[in-house]
């Protein structure tokens, strides 16, 4: 019988890290984020549907690597390997969204990278095809979180590592806001034929999916209470 012992247990040792790295996270601060201004509290629960149910990772894919994904404590763990995506590929909208506002909370280990994908599709290595909300609060990318990657790009945001916060993602035509803890940070309305380089020609509006990123071995970020309300085009 073949001996496949040292991968496992350094499978087990990156499992166990991550594991304890994210109880580590959740303990790190009190489990709320600074609310919403008043008039967003007011749409709370109108139309609002869960693409998460805080238990199973039921309606979500990755693209590879499924070890980067895990449910601790109700949330989404992405991270602690290689980079990998993790695509909605449930009933709501049959994973098709194209006017639409998306919100969750999110928690980041310092350091940390990840992202938030939308109008996107399943695909391995890079997702080339929609947009990219990024996640970065202090990790060496310039980009801070609420970018949206390599079109507004902020040098700062209002998220902090270790405490959760809530992040929002609206497109309605061809407007795309982004919002940190109820704060507008992107307010972007793509023009015709917008310029993008060769390796970024399909990050444009039309239709898709939402994606999660695991960005690298030293990130963590968390994601809950994820939910979804389909727009009227």
């Amino acid at each position: 019988m073949p001996i496949h012992s040292a991968p496992c247990a350094a499978g087990f040792m990156r499992f166990a890290t991550l594991t304890a790295t994210v109880l580590a996270l959740f303990m790190a601060a009190p489990a709320c984020f600074p609310a919403a201004k008043a008039q967003e509290k007011d749409e709370e629960g109108a139309g609002w549907i869960a693409l998460f149910d805080g238990e199973t990772l039921d309606g979500w894919e990755p693209t590879d690597h499924p070890e980067v994904f895990q449910v601790v404590e109700g949330a989404i763990a992405a991270g602690g390997g290689p980079m990998a995506h993790l695509c909605y590929n449930g009933p709501v909208g049959n994973h098709d969204f194209t006017d639409f506002e998306l919100r969750m909370e999110v928690k980041c280990k310092p350091g940390s990278n990840g992202g938030v994908f939308f109008h996107t599709a399943p695909q391995k290595g890079t997702l080339r095809k929609g947009y990219e909300a990024q996640i970065a609060n202090t990790h060496a990318d310039p980009r801070r979180t609420g970018s949206l990657v390599a079109v507004v790009d902020l040098a700062e945001t209002p998220a902090q590592d270790d405490e959760w916060f809530e992040y929002a993602i609206r497109v309605e035509g061809k407007r795309i806001t982004i919002k940190i803890n109820g704060e507008t940070v992107v307010d972007y309305v793509e023009p015709p034929n917008p310029p993008r380089p060769p390796d970024r020609k399909n990050r444009v509006l039309s239709s898709g999916t939402i994606a999660l990123q695991a960005h690298d071995p030293n990130s963590l970020v968390l994601h809950r209470n994820i939910r979804i309300r389909l727009l009227k085009p």
